[in-house]
């Protein structure tokens, strides 16, 4: 068995799904995807299920220790560091907006597959720790202004999650500089700053 195989078997099932949706995608053409047979595909992964699940915690595990667990600039005020998270929350074109598609089939897998939810759970704790742990900075320095840090961070979260959902369908009305202009603008005032400090 080659080594990391299963590696290589998660990252084509993972690309499979952005490409193609998660309904459609087959062990068959993951195995063509990563260079490998479908019996070895079966060896890691018993069902077609397991395999997609185990593909999509993976993408979402990685990119939340990549994000949400990456050091920061000890000297960057909390401003400087929201403006540059809210940019990675965005569905950037490349790798960012990738993720977003995965990111969208687990929102619908989980409506559909109770047993999918905890995952999703557990990803969305990661991603509010990272946004509350800002926003926390940000008052205890004095920069910004909330009674509820909690209740920021969830209408940060949501307001990216919304309007981005539109730019990643392609929205005319709601292209991904809207986005970044509206949901700065509106973070900004929710945090008590003006708004162009958390523009560019």
């Amino acid at each position: 068995m080659a080594v990391g195989a299963r590696d290589r078997i998660l990252e084509a099932a993972c690309e499979a799904i952005a490409a193609e949706g998660i309904d459609d995608v087959r062990i068959a053409r993951v195995a063509q995807r990563a260079g490998a047979s479908t019996a070895l595909v079966h060896h890691y992964f018993s069902t077609r299920e397991e395999l997609l699940e185990q593909a999509l915690m993976r993408s979402y595990e990685v990119a939340a220790a990549d994000r949400f667990g990456r050091p920061v600039d000890p000297d960057a005020s909390a401003t400087e560091r929201l403006r540059v998270m809210i940019d990675e929350c965005l569905p950037l074109p490349g790798m960012q907006r990738d993720e977003w598609t995965l990111w969208v089939e687990l929102w619908l897998q989980a409506t559909r597959d109770p047993a999918m939810q905890p995952m999703g759970t557990r990803l969305y704790e990661a991603y509010r720790n990272w946004m509350l742990e800002v926003i926390e900075l940000g008052v205890e320095r004095g920069e910004f202004t909330t009674d509820e840090p909690e209740a920021s961070a969830d209408f940060a979260i949501g307001l990216l999650d919304g309007l981005g959902v539109r730019a990643l369908i392609g929205d005319p009305e709601m292209d991904i500089e809207r986005v970044r202009s509206l949901a700065a603008r509106k973070i900004a005032i929710e945090l008590g700053l003006d708004p162009s400090e958390l523009s560019d």
